[in-house]
């Protein structure tokens, strides 16, 4: 069963725009989408470890704005010929809140 926790209004982010958040179990980057679809994924890309979280979101994707990997924000599969991906986890919008799965953050290793 999973623990949802709130962690702050859907208008707290910018569409095609990202923060990030700390958690109990560590800091995690949020997006937003343009059709405001929310992801919730570690901040930093696999390739030199770049804050996600200061790329630009296009699509369904973020691009790293240190060496312009494009990650997918749904698998945080890195794509194109790059290899490597990035931790994701549960997020959904109730109400104009986002929430993420406590229970599944709790697993992670904390940043």
């Amino acid at each position: 069963m999973s623990d949802w926790i709130d962690v702050g209004p859907l208008e707290a982010i910018k569409k095609r725009g990202a923060r990030v958040i700390k958690t109990p179990f560590g800091c995690v980057a949020l997006f937003r989408t343009g059709e405001d679809a929310v992801y919730a994924l570690d901040n930093a890309c696999p390739h030199k470890a770049g804050p996600l979280a200061e790329g630009i979101v296009h699509g369904k994707t973020v691009t790293c704005p240190l060496h312009n990997w494009v990650i997918s924000l749904e698998t945080g599969q890195a794509q194109g010929a790059d290899a490597g991906n990035v931790a994701t986890y549960p997020a959904r919008i109730e109400a104009g809140r986002i929430l993420l799965d406590g229970s599944f953050l709790e697993k992670r290793t904390a940043a």
